[in-house]
């Protein structure tokens, strides 16, 4: 089947969270918020968060996200608090290869609402997406073998380390060599 003929849910809800897909307006200046009130953490570890974006800037990038969504290129889903309404960060399910039937998983929050488990419950319910959804074969999460708060997050959600890539990226600013862990859950065809 195209892929393009999936019917493909846009929310996803866990105990705390709602995942959403469609943006609304004003999206974009929370989104924009959030990144600017977190720049010095994920400056480290992100390349789009080497300078501070402009709210247009943003607002671009979550209908280019919605496109590439409707594709089923990625599948970016923002990640709001179900009580409170606040966003918390984004999770996705990115480098799509429908062929193989896999993908990798990327995330970030608002430092604000680090510590309380809200990207391991996002990442675990596009686990189950991904899997029982999707039918995805493999899932990865990719990150710098010293960011330690990410690498958390696949290893409280059972994924296996498959192995530490020497020298096989750059940071975030594009100026060292990093080695790069690769975590992945798989599933029987």
């Amino acid at each position: 089947m195209n892929s393009i003929l999936l019917n493909v849910p846009s929310e996803l809800q866990t105990e705390r969270l709602l995942l959403r897909a469609p943006y609304y307006s004003g999206d974009g200046d929370a989104v924009n918020r959030a990144v600017k009130d977190s720049i010095t953490e994920l400056r480290q570890w992100l390349p789009f968060a080497q300078e501070v974006p402009t709210s247009e800037e943003t607002e671009i990038s979550l209908r280019e996200a919605h496109i590439k969504f409707l594709e089923r290129e990625n599948f970016r889903f923002l990640i709001f608090h179900k009580d409170s309404k606040e966003f918390i960060g984004t999770a996705s399910l990115q480098s799509v290869d429908w062929e193989v039937q896999k993908c990798e998983i990327g995330y970030w929050i608002n430092t604000k609402f680090s510590g309380n488990g809200y990207i391991t419950e996002a990442v675990k319910a596009l686990m189950e997406y991904g899997t029982h959804e999707l039918e995805f074969h493999r899932l990865e999460i990719r990150c710098e073998s010293t960011n330690l708060p990410s690498r958390a997050i696949p290893e409280k959600l059972g994924f296996n380390l498959e192995g530490i890539l020497v020298n096989e990226d750059l940071s975030a600013d594009g100026k060292t060599l990093t080695d790069t862990c690769i975590y992945a859950v798989t599933q029987k065809n």
